[in-house]
């Protein structure tokens, strides 16, 4: 068992090592990947070595490398090797963390990491609480639940929802999840900035309450992953409140930007929310999977997921030992707090905020150099660490369809040379590239040698345009 386990060590201490070297894109069909991996289920053994090279030489090769320093797309998983220790501790212990019962110290770390981030966003430390959950989805997915609950009990009949078009996708899925029909849903247009307009919400709210509708939650976003644009919130809250709305703010994303400078000034109203998700395995820098339910009133989310079934009468305990299988969906639940608890204990809050306003500046200096150049256009500034931008050079007269089709074709180019992974999204109807860098790895040089490999890729576009307009 030792050998087996300080072989598997050796290997994440290599991946740790050389990821920077590595390509961080990979490529397989369904057919590729069905031809070396389908067969019958093993009846007879296998030496556990040989299963673990098997694993080593197949499978991990066949995965993006989503913590490499390049890595751009989405919102990357940086992670670090403490949490992924950690993980191993609480999986090796297989720690139950759902009940108070069954493991005392796990339901207490809970308690006490979710009390520093309780206090880091300004919420109530005595009368608020929180849970770990899987990730941002099922986040918000509580917070939605106890929403309802709380505002509308039994009959959400005629409940209506908002949220703007940058909206998270989680948000959509979890108010469909919990029974919302398409009709009480209230998507609101952003502005030039994406950011929610807040004119033409507040005369949606009116039109529904005069239509005999009853609005009863806002969400709101803390960095959205197509920009990176906070909501205006102390705006919003004041609208929350004058019109009796539940406030979510899905701070997956963004949220952890608090911890800098420039975030904290952003972020001002946050904590005025009812509720608020934040996913640690973003950018607190954690493994995957552990996302977070923050709440003013620990007493809602009781109230709304508390079961008392026969087999669980004797573990109760009193009030102040909490099972958190009372405070969301999940009965059987994996130990994550161990993972943040260990890595803010063995670095210290102070490289968090470091790491977070080194990326915040890093996305500044991409938006200067691009903004210093003849072949690129920013469409969205340097936001949280995230900014947008496309090809389009100085004097070439491009179309918009044209330049579309150039951008489109940049990053399935940079993508098929495995280089780095640089997507595109779409803004104003625009197909743009998108740069996240929350990768603490992702050093300026990495950025200027994708830019370069980015400008000599839509030369070549350039190039076959003008060629076939011949």
């Amino acid at each position: 068992m030792q050998q087996y386990g300080y072989k598997i060590i050796d290997h994440i201490v290599n991946h740790f090592e050389t990821q920077n070297t590595k390509k961080p894109v990979t490529f397989a069909s369904r057919e590729e990947m069905d031809s070396i991996f389908t067969e019958n289920i093993p009846e007879e053994p296998t030496p556990a070595n040989e299963v673990l090279d098997f694993v080593m030489n197949t499978i991990i090769p066949n995965s993006n490398i989503v913590s490499h320093p390049k890595s751009y797309s989405f919102v990357p998983g940086p992670s670090n090797y403490i949490s992924v220790m950690a993980d191993t501790i609480a999986t090796g212990f297989n720690i139950f963390s759902g009940g108070w019962a069954a493991s005392p110290a796990a339901a207490e770390l809970e308690i006490i990491v979710m009390n520093w981030l309780l206090k880091i966003f300004g919420f109530p430390t005595k009368k608020g609480g929180g849970i770990f959950t899987s990730g941002g989805s099922m986040a918000n997915l509580t917070a939605l639940v106890t929403a309802r609950r709380i505002k509308c009990g039994d009959d959400f009949s005629k409940a209506i929802i908002y949220l703007s078009d940058q909206a998270h996708s989680s948000n959509i899925k979890a108010i469909k999840v919990i029974g919302f029909k398409k009709e009480q849903i209230r998507i609101i247009p952003t502005d030039i900035e994406f950011k929610v307009a807040l004119n033409k919400l507040k005369n949606v709210i009116a039109k529904d309450r005069l239509e005999g509708l009853i609005p009863f939650c806002f969400i709101a976003s803390a960095g959205t992953t197509n920009t990176g644009t906070i909501d205006p919130l102390n705006e919003i809250a004041d609208i929350c409140e004058k019109e009796n709305l539940w406030m979510h703010v899905d701070g997956a994303y963004g949220g952890a930007a608090i911890l800098s400078n420039k975030g904290k000034q952003l972020l001002k109203g946050i904590e005025r929310a009812d509720s608020l998700t934040v996913d640690p395995h973003k950018w607190f820098y954690q493994p995957y999977e552990i996302g977070c339910l923050l709440i003013k009133d620990h007493n809602w989310l009781s109230s709304t997921f508390s079961e008392k079934p026969e087999y669980l009468r004797d573990i109760e305990g009193n009030e102040s030992e909490i099972n958190f299988y009372d405070h969301g969906i999940q009965l059987t639940r994996r130990f994550r707090a161990l993972k943040f608890y260990m890595s803010i204990k063995t670095f210290g809050l102070k490289s968090f905020k470091k790491a977070i306003q080194y990326n915040i500046d890093l996305a500044e200096q991409t938006e200067e150099i691009l903004r210093n150049s003849i072949y690129w256009e920013i469409t969205s500034p340097a936001t949280l660490a995230i900014i947008n931008f496309r090809y389009n050079p100085i004097g070439q007269n491009l179309s918009e369809k044209e330049l579309d089709h150039i951008n489109q074709n940049i990053s399935k180019k940079i993508v098929a040379s495995r280089e780095a992974l640089l997507v595109t999204t779409i803004l104003q109807g625009q197909t743009v590239l998108r740069m996240c860098l929350i990768n603490p790895r992702t050093t300026i040089d990495d950025i200027k040698s994708t830019l370069q490999q980015c400008e000599q890729y839509g030369k070549e576009e350039i190039e076959l345009i003008q060629k076939n307009a011949v």
